[in-house]
């Protein structure tokens, strides 16, 4: 997904910026960067992090940062902030987001602005860069950024650093958040409301979808009006991506987390299959939170049988091959055997995508002495890869456990909207055989999925502004 970070302040804001970064690589493990602005102009330093932490990449490079102003990213995409000479001035620009339409945009720019796009070591072309070419085509910021967030088909938040302060968009639908923060010298804005309280910050207020405004130390300025029509803001942001402490949409994810793990609870309320019981479990670190509900619930006790080892393996360890990821999935977390040895769990994870890690996790337990374990999905299965945050990192549908399984059962991965309509629908006999085949295909004892009606009730957000795209395929 990614994340991005700026602040506008009375003083020098490079350790602002340094911490406020840092605290969302949680979102992403392939790049980091930072630009400030200051007396000497703008100073941008850009690292990989696909093998070490942002804190020991950066550490030595805010010695030499000096600045007022910055803005910064942790991506799992291209490399950035950019900084960028235009007929707009000298700007930097970071983005979230996924352009789907990029070859239409490239040609079209190519063809009537003249433009020219530098290629990236696999021969792509750095979206970042793509929506900075858009935001030159305007006569102004605002109107630049404006013109690349409605021309864009996917998603696209973006923060823009000039010399006459800091910019904000955030995605016209409103998929990904902004959140600006305040003291008495500085504002600040960031995808991830948590990343600034420790930097003396109080929460101000979140930027409507589509809304951009201009952010200097003594003042936050609309200067885009929101858009109010078809909204469409990601739900995995309570499920999944987000830390627990966030807030978006005045919604906190961890309580969200405890009300969708009630939910659950109240599913199995009654299950022969669960009369033994002996503990519920959550799959680290983002199931633990929906299994506190869980055990809440039920009154079931809640125990770690695996525990995460964070002092060398934080998240941002984890390469694209997928031999290599699921070792490392392993390798993360340590078992506790005499917790496990003899027992049946009930074990939450946050949603089921491809499968095998989870499976990999079900097999660790068993072979450390588990007696039974019935998995729960806190979330309804997902049947399409994400196209607008790329939360599935799916390359095609058929990448997920969900799809396969309706593959085998249809006959043929060419699937039809309105058979793929009946599997999401958790009353037929379609969506009970694709759950059954799932259960056989990953060897789990039981497994039950959340109803998207319970999930979005836990949300507590107006349904019609929730994205439920990978789920129901409603975009």
């Amino acid at each position: 997904m990614g994340g991005v970070f700026g602040t506008a302040s009375r003083s020098d804001c490079v350790m602002d910026l340094f911490f406020g970064v840092d605290y969302h690589s949680h979102l992403g493990t392939k790049n980091g960067g930072m630009c400030v602005f200051g007396e000497k102009g703008f100073d941008r330093t850009i690292h990989s992090i696909g093998d070490a932490p942002f804190r020991s990449k950066f550490q030595d490079d805010i010695e030499s940062m000096e600045g007022k102003m910055g803005i910064g990213a942790i991506s799992d995409t291209e490399p950035q902030p950019l900084t960028v000479y235009s007929k707009l001035g000298h700007y930097s620009l970071a983005t979230v987001g996924i352009i789907n339409n990029k070859d239409d945009l490239v040609e079209e720019l190519i063809r009537e602005e003249k433009a020219q796009f530098m290629s990236m070591s696999g021969g792509g072309i750095n979206n970042t860069e793509l929506a900075a070419a858009l935001i030159s085509t305007k006569d102004s910021l605002p109107e630049g950024l404006r013109y690349a967030q409605q021309k864009v088909e996917g998603s696209l938040t973006m923060l823009a650093l000039a010399p006459d302060g800091l910019y904000a968009a955030r995605d016209y639908k409103g998929r990904t958040p902004l959140i600006v923060g305040k003291r008495e010298d500085a504002f600040c804005v960031a995808s991830e409301s948590f990343s600034f309280i420790n930097l003396g910050y109080e929460m101000f207020r979140e930027l409507a979808p589509g809304e951009i405004v201009k952010i200097t130390p003594d003042s936050v300025e609309t200067v885009m009006p929101e858009n109010t029509e078809n909204v469409r803001i990601c739900t995995f942001l309570w499920t999944y991506f987000g830390y627990p402490t966030a807030i978006y949409e005045g919604k906190n994810v961890e309580s969200m987390r405890y009300r969708n793990g009630a939910h659950i609870a109240e599913m199995d309320e009654n299950d022969p299959d669960l009369e033994n019981v002996d503990y519920v479990a959550g799959v680290p670190d983002s199931g633990i939170a929906h299994a506190l509900g869980y055990a809440q619930k039920s009154h079931i006790p809640y125990a770690r049988p695996l525990i995460k080892y964070t002092p060398t393996w934080p998240r941002s360890f984890m390469p694209p091959n997928q031999k290599a990821r699921s070792l490392i999935a392993k390798m993360k977390l340590v078992p506790d055997k005499e917790i496990i040895e003899g027992k049946e769990f009930v074990l939450v994870d946050d949603s089921i995508v491809r499968g095998t890690q989870l499976k990999d996790t079900v097999t660790y337990l068993y072979d450390n002495g588990a007696k039974r374990i019935h998995i729960r999905s806190a979330c309804p299965p997902i049947l399409y890869g994400c196209k607008y945050l790329n939360f599935s990192r799916s390359v095609s549908d058929m990448e997920l456990i969900s799809r396969r399984v309706i593959a085998d059962l249809e006959g043929t991965e060419d699937i039809p909207d309105d058979v793929l309509a009946e599997y999401a629908d958790c009353t037929t006999e379609r969506y009970k055989n694709m759950v059954e085949d799932i259960k056989e295909a990953r060897q789990f004892d039981t497994l039950k999925f959340q109803t998207l009606e319970n999930l979005l009730d836990s949300v507590q957000v107006d349904p019609c502004r929730l994205c439920t795209y990978c789920w129901d395929g409603r975009e």
